[in-house]
């Protein structure tokens, strides 16, 4: 009897012993909160005195900030197609739609083709489940959804909200189904929490994605009764306060799941705001390749391997979050050429690491500033384009230390020829591989297209 208790014992320690190395050996978990138009003062933690952030700055506190982060692109489809492919919108031809505007709009043809790959179906590669909840916006046809780049299941509008139209209400869809049309957005964003607190908990045995891309404060705004009317700044700021309180819920999750300290947690925007929100110390908004446009707040967390409070200035990048969770996931590349890098060094704030070299600033189709190191230089133009409207017309070269400059405002390119000269190469190296106008690049690749639109309309019953 003895024994048979002794052999109970040993196989019960030795369980829970393999139970344990299975953990220890389980890839970790990535969480990507994306915003829609969010400023870059429009957090606590960069600034904001009227918007009250607590569980976001409580992210900072407690991970990193990256305070030279950037979005490939001023408007949203664009920057939501580099983020998912780690891939300049000049590369997968996600930089116009098929009209040439700057966005996707219902019933495009076009979308972000299946051929590339996705964090997602990077991520799958390593057994990872995946979840999309939120703003989509490469494309609304089934081909382009959700589920057609790796994700396992999708909740979310597909595009932004102020696409409602009389013959496509906005839809609220799930897969590929609308559950709900015209949608209300003023339970939005406590549905899409819901949904991404369940996976956690669903999902807290295996290793997961989730990808959310809010729909705020994207305009129209909306708020749930719990937050309409309670920030000083008004509506747009009742958006970003539920998007915190949104924050909490799910690190909250994470903590009941156990899964706290295997997560990776990182909080961004898609580009800068436009009018309600504030850019400062930054110059331009929305849609602009000045600072304001593309340079969006980030933060970090990962318990005991991001450190706690510190910040970070190197050139980093939404195109850098493929690369950065495969390296950490321990999966392979895409085969296709990307433009990101693995930026894990910084986050575990390794010292010496360093960012990008270089980054490009793209207005559609056309190539309008480069960045390398403290310098950024706005390219001579002939006419330069605005995303919406008529172009602003002949532009001269300027140059700017980001350093000592941030707000763009004393161009020192006539005493720096030879800052010029270098950065102007950098431009010729980003046209030769992406184009500029109508000068197309050697890696330049498809999207994808179908001939016949599919917009989500809801079924009758």
């Amino acid at each position: 009897m003895k024994r048979k208790l002794l052999l109970c014992l040993g196989l019960t320690i030795l369980a829970g012993w393999m139970n344990f190395l299975a953990a220890e050996e389980r890839p970790p978990n990535f969480i990507v909160i994306f915003c829609d138009d969010l400023g870059y003062a429009d957090l606590g933690c960069f600034g904001a005195e009227e918007i009250k952030t607590p569980q976001i700055d409580r992210m900072a506190a407690e991970g990193m900030r990256l305070t030279s982060f950037y979005s490939t692109s001023g408007v949203c489809s664009p920057s939501r197609s580099s983020l998912l492919t780690g891939c300049y919108p000049r590369r997968v031809n996600m930089h116009v739609n098929q009209k040439n505007l700057c966005v996707l709009f219902p019933a495009d043809r076009k979308g972000l083709n299946p051929s590339e790959t996705t964090i997602a179906e990077t991520l799958k590669t390593k057994g990872y489940a995946t979840l999309c909840v939120g703003k989509w916006h490469v494309g609304d046809h089934p081909d382009f959804l959700p589920h057609k780049q790796g994700f396992d299941s999708y909740f979310g509008i597909p595009y932004s909200n102020d696409m409602n139209r009389k013959e496509v209400p906005l839809p609220l869809v799930r897969n590929e189904k609308v559950v709900e049309a015209p949608v209300d957005q003023t339970t939005i964003t406590s549905r899409y929490t819901k949904e991404v607190v369940q996976f956690i908990h669903a999902s807290k045995d295996k290793p997961f994605f989730v990808y959310l891309p809010h729909t705020f404060p994207h305009v129209p705004l909306f708020a749930s009764p719990r937050f309409k009317g309670k920030s000083a700044r008004g509506r747009y700021g009742d958006t970003i306060e539920e998007i915190d309180w949104s924050t909490g819920e799910i690190l909250k999750a994470l903590k009941e799941a156990k899964v706290d300290e295997r997560t990776l947690v990182l909080f961004t925007s898609d580009n800068g705001s436009k009018q309600k929100g504030s850019n400062l110390p930054l110059r331009g908004r929305k849609g602009q390749t000045w600072e304001g446009g593309q340079r969006v707040p980030c933060v970090a967390r990962w318990p005991g391997k991001i450190p706690a409070g510190s910040e970070n200035g190197e050139i980093t990048s939404t195109l850098d979050l493929l690369p950065t969770l495969a390296k950490l996931a321990g999966a392979d590349l895409p085969d296709k050429p990307i433009d990101g890098q693995d930026v894990s060094p910084i986050l575990f704030g390794e010292e010496g690491a360093k960012g990008r070299e270089s980054f490009y600033f793209y207005q559609m189709d056309q190539l309008q500033c480069v960045r390398a190191g403290k310098w950024k230089l706005h390219l001579a133009l002939e006419s330069k384009k605005r995303n919406w409207g008529k172009p602003e017309g002949k532009v001269p070269a300027q140059l700017f230390d980001l350093d000592a400059d941030v707000g763009e405002s004393k161009d020192l390119a006539a005493k720096n020829p030879a800052v010029v000269k270098r950065l102007l190469a950098i431009a010729e190296t980003a046209r030769e591989e992406l184009g500029d106008g109508g000068r197309q690049g050697k890696g330049q690749r498809k999207a994808g297209w179908v001939e016949e639109p599919s917009p989500r309309l809801m079924q009758s019953p």
